[in-house]
């Protein structure tokens, strides 16, 4: 199978071009790293560095929460991270951030493929059932503009024997048409940009926000097994999204932190 790499050219080219994707101070593209994420992590001590996006071909110790491993052949995927400076925000929506993000890569998905992606709390992104995205946030400056790190790993061309678990799945296994790996970037960068903007101009009130996230997170309203530190299992019907982000499992809030596994039956 042939993985053409993406357009690198275009992409650096679009934060000039494209009025939507000006937001972003920079798009570069690498071969190869270690993990996107930890890059960008480093790059925040830099105090100028903001809305930078760093997309690798191949990342040899991608991780998604928890630590755990997210790997994937090269040019099969996106990995992708974006470097965002929370402006004066309350640190207790923070966490809305990486909802905002599956929020993003959802809405791109439906859009350059057709495919039916819904969320599972936090912001895993799904298909029929199955995990086609992950999230990783991760705060790299603190203060009262806090450094965020935000990355993405979405499955485009992954085969059934390439799938790092059983219960994933990839744009081509869902049965996208053939996707232009670079349109998908430049589409989740615009819908990130676009809730973002948003987002901030409304004094990081979650309204809105949480509204599209409610829309979309198929969690809601389903039977869903919670496992918790120290082998405490938590059952019961999602009932909501609380102000901070957290899953209303009957009336207790749970937060993303403190769930090692979820099972939803959807």
């Amino acid at each position: 199978m042939e993985r053409l790499p993406l357009d690198a050219a275009v992409l650096g080219r679009s934060v000039a071009e494209s009025p939507e994707l000006r937001f972003f101070s920079a798009i570069e593209v690498v071969e190869s790293t270690g993990s996107t994420n930890a890059d960008l992590v480093a790059r925040a001590a830099d105090s100028s560095a903001d809305r930078l996006v760093l997309i690798a071909e191949t990342q040899e110790r991608g991780r998604g929460r928890h630590d755990r491993q997210w790997v994937s052949p090269a040019r099969a995927q996106l990995a992708m991270s974006v470097l965002v400076r929370v402006r004066g925000i309350d640190p207790a929506v923070l966490g809305w951030l990486p909802l905002l993000t599956g929020v993003a890569v959802v809405d791109a998905v439906r859009a350059e493929t057709g495919l039916k992606a819904v969320l599972k709390w936090p912001n895993d992104v799904l298909v029929d059932g199955r995990k086609l995205a992950g999230i990783l946030a991760e705060i790299a400056a603190v203060g009262a503009d806090p450094a965020v790190v935000v990355g993405v790993g979405l499955n485009v061309s992954l085969t059934e024997a390439e799938l790092p678990v059983p219960h994933a799945t990839s744009l081509l296994l869902a049965g996208a048409p053939g996707t232009d790996r670079t349109a998908l970037v430049q589409s989740v960068l615009r819908e990130f940009a676009r809730r973002f903007i948003a987002w901030e101009a409304a004094g990081w009130d979650i309204t809105d926000l949480s509204a599209a996230y409610r829309e979309r997170c198929a969690t809601l309203g389903a039977q869903v097994r919670a496992e918790l530190p120290g082998g405490e299992v938590l059952t019961g019907i999602a009932t909501g999204i609380d102000e901070n982000g957290r899953l209303l499992i009957g009336d207790r809030a749970v937060s993303a932190g403190d769930v090692t596994h979820l099972r939803a039956e959807y």
